[in-house]
């Protein structure tokens, strides 16, 4: 039986090429679009599981109440790891480290800025990595070693054997290879080149020695037992900071390291989601894609009814079952199916490289996990099943005695089924339409929202080795205005996009004891306003003709948070040295440019300047100011590679998640749409062989091409009015909720709804009209000759 309805299928589709054609194509651009957005979910939701006990393994987490709020950050004290070692059961390892930053690592000629992390040998223990080479035992307890990843042994060494080579660090440490380990995959967050002992870091910064509970330095990981502990555990955490400072306003809980790539995000000590909301929406894009091109099947597979109508009648008039029938059409559902996500497949291994490209990632198929086959097998069974259901059981229930006399099989019931769908297709194609305009506008809003300062032109700098001196740094500084490749020079303490450097040190009149507030503190040099082109709002910037070794520049947020009338000339503290404000600066973007600034305090301190900014001569070739900069750079400081950055570039870095959410919902929105106007094709079929007749006697009767034309389309307009008018209040709703996560937002406006109003009838018209001008174009006394 099997292979008699196989036979009947295959002959079936290949006697309806076009119809096969247009099913397979819907299905086929479905599955691919729903196994691409399912393998980037499933890349997403890989990371940071790669460890042996991973799912009992957390990182601290700092609520600071300040400023009026509560901020969650991962940085912690030192002495952290040891307290909840010693005091707190349930433990099994602790580890504190830094957070990867990139230092130059050199041997002989070779020489490489890479990310290192100094970590204690506990780090090991909880984050297993694979040892190549060298003794796990050992690792991390001598203090000039270093253990490397096997790309940057390979980069330093070559062939050579690593083991109990000597490097250089920064060009003044000697470090002894002490192990190689496997490269970190790219779905970690905790992501570095090279790992140095902790007792490295104590040499290097002897304060850290100390158990100091005010200066969080560092990240503390947290392995327990077993998970039965964690409440005891968290609990116990809340009160760590109170109990080692009596004056504190931090609390401490345990997030779970399997989530700290996709739940970053918290509101008031607690985690709220993040990245996590992005794969919700792609995998219900993912899925809601899958479906419209079931619903294409559905539609295209109902409009042949009459065709197929009689040959069910002659089937059960020979004694077919229904139930027989229905596994005919299934079969040919799934054969269909199986075709498509042939094709699918193909598709998905063409267009991945483009992906990968797109989300500078490395999504790639593992053809030996099994997990991979069962999802491919499962979506080719749900697809064939959900598709070929409807008709399967809607064409196997005519009558035969009705159908061979010619009876319309398609009963009103049926055509509201078919309407209902569209209509479905279309609530979804307008709220991606008006999702992905409003993220766009957002996008544009924020991007090119005033930022405080003039990005444009701007190059930032690494200041290290011999030039960090002040001597050095005024040197280069002439030099570089000198070659006439910039116009202006400063100094910074960091980049301009950088955060961090926080402090609650500062104190002034009428600031309350037990009240905490933290501020972004920078370090500069002269001509920071001229150079980067912030502006003041009142008072001077820092310069060479006054004294400002104890003087002070604010932003407009640290004034709303003093309470400060006229700030310029006020005299406040930072940890009990007095300081004269001579400045207030317009607030200006650091961090995240979705949110307010903080409060930030800038000295003028040429001891602590890490980041050199100079701005571009305009007059100038980019390439040739660019080589000439570096050339400087490079004849000054000969020992370290020239680390420079254009701050515009890094600017762009920060929208990288709504860039990314825009784009693939721009692609595989753009497919949903195309799939739906499969599906509208089919419907306009499905009318068009339905109203044949109709439509022949309407044009003996004198009806024109464009009368007829416009009597088919007005039905589907009236499916798109109520697609969208349903569609209108969901897509209002989904995206005034994602914008609500934003400090800094646009209104919704009318011209996200309008250009789906506008794509919508535009699709409508233009595919409905394809299939009608064919109708209109056949010849009446065909479809009347039989009446």
């Amino acid at each position: 039986m099997f292979k008699l309805n196989f036979k009947i299928a295959m002959r079936n589709l290949w006697k309806n090429k076009v119809f096969t054609f247009i099913n397979i194509g819907g299905l086929a651009i479905g599955m691919a679009s729903c196994l691409i957005l399912l393998l980037y979910v499933a890349y997403e939701m890989s990371y940071d599981k790669q460890f042996t006990h991973h799912e009992k393994t957390y990182l601290a987490i700092d609520n600071l109440t300040a400023n009026g709020q509560i901020t969650s950050w991962p940085w912690t004290p030192a002495p952290m790891a040891r307290e909840i070692r010693d005091k707190i059961p349930g433990v099994a390892y602790t580890s504190h480290s830094t957070f990867p930053e990139k230092t130059l690592i050199s041997y002989k000629h070779n020489n490489f800025k890479k990310q290192a992390i100094y970590a204690d040998p506990s780090f090991l223990k909880i984050l297993d990595y694979k040892f190549i080479k060298g003794n796990p035992a050992l690792a991390l307890k001598q203090v000039n070693t270093v253990i490397l990843t096997e790309t940057l042994a390979k980069s330093l060494f070559g062939s050579e054997d690593p083991i109990n080579k000597i490097i250089k660090l920064g060009n003044t440490e000697n470090l002894k290879v002490e192990a190689v380990i496997e490269d970190i995959p790219i779905n970690n967050s905790i992501r570095f080149d090279y790992l140095l002992p902790w007792a490295l870091n104590e040499k290097h910064n002897p304060p850290l020695k100390e158990p100091n509970w005010k200066s969080n330095v560092c990240m503390t990981l947290v392995q327990l037992k077993d998970n039965q502990f964690f409440n005891q555990v968290n609990n116990q955490m809340k009160g760590i900071y109170k109990r080692n400072r009596t004056i504190s306003s931090s609390e401490a809980f345990l997030h779970p390291v399997s989530k700290m790539h996709l739940y970053d995000k918290f509101e008031n000590g607690k985690s709220t989601g993040g990245k996590i909301d992005q794969l919700r929406i792609f995998l219900m894009l993912a899925f809601s894609i899958l479906l419209i091109a079931c619903v294409n099947f559905m539609n295209l597979s109902t409009a042949r009814s009459e065709k197929r109508a009689k040959e069910v009648g002659v089937r059960k008039v020979i004694g077919s079952s229904r139930k027989s029938l229905i596994s005919q059409f299934m079969l040919e559902s799934m054969l269909l199916a199986f075709i498509g996500m042939l094709i699918a497949f193909t598709l998905l291994e063409i267009s991945l490289p483009y992906f990968n490209a797109l989300l500078h990632m490395e999504l790639t198929i593992n053809y030996k996990d099994w997990k991979f086959w069962s999802v491919l097998v499962s979506l080719t069974l749900l697809t064939g099943f959900v598709a070929g259901s409807y008709p399967a059981f809607y064409l196997s229930s005519f009558e035969p005695v009705k159908v061979l006399k010619g009876f319309n099989t398609a009963g009103n019931s049926s055509l509201s089924i078919r309407k209902i769908l569209v209509v479905f297709q279309f609530i979804f194609a307008a709220c991606l339409i008006v999702c992905t305009a409003v993220i766009y506008q957002q996008l544009n809003y924020v991007r090119n929202k005033p930022i405080g300062y003039n990005k444009a032109g701007l190059i930032d700098i690494f200041a290290e080795g011999k030039i960090r001196t002040k001597s050095q740094l005024l040197l280069i500084k002439n030099q570089l205005l000198k070659s006439g490749a910039v116009t202006d020079v400063t100094y910074f303490s960091q980049s301009l996009d950088d955060g961090g450097n926080n402090t609650s040190d500062f104190s002034w009149a009428g600031k309350k004891p037990s009240d905490i507030f933290i501020f972004n503190y920078r370090n500069t040099g002269y001509d920071f306003t001229k150079t980067t082109g912030a502006k003041m709002l009142s008072g001077r910037d820092f310069s060479p003709k006054y004294k400002d070794s104890a003087t002070i520049i604010i932003n407009e947020a640290a004034v709303k948070i003093m309470g400060l009338k006229n700030p310029v000339g006020t005299v406040i503290k930072y940890a009990n040295q007095p300081l004269t404000i001579i400045g207030v600066m317009e607030d200006f973007v650091m961090e995240s440019p979705y949110k307010r600034a903080e409060p930030m305090a800038i000295s003028y301190n040429m001891n602590e300047i890490y980041t050199i900014i100079a701005r571009l001569n305009p007059n100038q070739n980019v390439s040739n100011s660019v080589n000439k900069i570096d050339d400087i750079i490079k004849t000054m400081n000969p020992d370290f590679p020239v680390e420079r950055h254009f701050v515009d570039e890094s600017f762009e870095t920060k929208f990288h998640n709504e860039k990314l959410l825009g784009i693939l919902s721009n692609w595989f929105g753009g497919f949903a749409i195309f799939i739906s106007c499969l599906g509208l094709l089919g419907l306009a079929l499905f009318m068009a062989e339905q109203r044949k007749r109709e439509i022949s006697i309407r044009k003996v009767l004198g009806a024109s091409n464009l009368n007829i034309i416009t009597l088919l389309n007005k039905d589907f307009i009236k499916l798109v009015a109520i697609g969208n008018l349903i569609a209108f209040p969901v897509a209002y709703l989904l995206i005034n909720n994602w914008l609500a996560s934003y400090s800094f937002r646009i209104a919704i406006s009318i011209l996200p709804f309008a250009i789906a109003i506008g794509l919508s009838l535009l699709i409508t018209i233009l595919t409905v009209s394809f299939q009608s001008i064919k109708v209109v174009k056949s010849n009446p006394a065909d479809s009347l000759k039989n009446e």
